[in-house]
């Protein structure tokens, strides 16, 4: 299959690149540096630079592809700027139309499938229960556009194609800042994010998205969750963090700190206990070989860069 990837050199792109290449596909991956262009090429794949606002340019390097996996996002660079609402601007344009004109140009040139990456933990609270892709997404004004991201994905498939929505949980991995975050914040005696103690986190290891997405290359149109088997309540997880760098138990964030934070804390401190029962049902050779963070996470921090 050819297919073209946009996002290429982020978190998941990295890594689903290699496994489509290694796949048998011929994989075009979209990179603005040079030097990460290099990387790409080296791995098998065509990488191109690609403005995806320009719709003319987006239309042509769409063109004999059969399908297009969306992972483009700006997101900010460090947990302090996720703060910032002006710091998800460009993030907010490439959900909004980045996503709009790649579907154009897709349903233009009679793409067969397009793969558009979302935000699962931005559903509404559901405390206890478990949450499948039927219930209603709640985003706050910083995430706002994943709904337009969707919608693209939506009218995709009512084009006559076959749009997939995955809607990631909380990523966790070696190479992520937040983590790196997260640990800084645990060593100081904090639980590194809002929300109560038993309310429950959703998580998907890094390389455990990579697979979901290279499984949706299979599925049928619709929504899907991508998340691990066993969300944990957030006291685990901060338990679990405290014995990956062999801290005290931390106690909660103050609350001067959440007020700071906003809407940002209250989207973040939401009960998620999302389902990933509808992936496995659609993709049966799709497992996370992490099936918790209790598993994941002492990979994930061990693999840390010492800082």
């Amino acid at each position: 299959m050819r297919i073209l990837v946009t996002g290429a050199t982020g978190v998941i792109g990295r890594r689903v690149v290699p496994m489509l290449v290694g796949a048998g596909h011929h994989v075009t991956a979209v990179v603005r540096s040079p030097e990460k262009r290099a990387a790409l090429a080296h791995s098998g794949a065509s990488p191109i630079p690609l403005d995806l606002f320009d719709p003319p340019h987006v239309r042509r390097a769409v063109g004999q592809h059969e399908a297009v996996v969306n992972l483009a996002t700006h997101m900010p660079s460090s947990s302090w700027r996720i703060l910032l609402p002006w710091a998800w601007r460009e993030n907010d344009r490439v959900r909004r139309d980045g996503s709009r004109i790649l579907v154009d140009a897709a349903i233009a040139e009679r793409v067969g499938r397009f793969i558009q990456e979302s935000y699962g933990p931005a559903y509404e609270p559901r405390g206890e229960e478990w949450i499948d892709e039927t219930v209603p997404l709640a985003p706050v004004k910083y995430n706002a556009t994943i709904l337009d991201a969707e919608r693209s994905a939506e009218r995709f498939t009512r084009s006559g194609g076959t749009g997939i929505v995955l809607r990631f949980a909380n990523f966790y991995g070696p190479d992520a800042f937040t983590l790196r975050d997260m640990v800084r914040t645990v060593r100081r005696g904090y639980v590194p994010l809002p929300g109560t103690p038993a309310s429950y986190v959703s998580s998907i290891a890094h390389d455990d998205a990579a697979t979901a997405v290279v499984a949706a290359l299979g599925v049928s149109a619709g929504v899907y969750n991508v998340c691990d088997d066993e969300p944990v309540r957030r006291s685990e997880l901060a338990a679990i963090l405290a014995r990956c760098v062999g801290a005290q138990p931390p106690r909660a964030l103050p609350s001067w700190m959440t007020m700071l934070m906003g809407s940002t804390a209250e989207l973040l401190g939401r009960s998620q206990r999302m389902s990933n029962q509808k992936l496995r049902d659609a993709a049966p050779g799709w497992v996370p070989e992490y099936p918790s963070v209790r598993e994941g996470m002492p990979v994930a921090v061990s693999g840390l860069s010492p800082s």
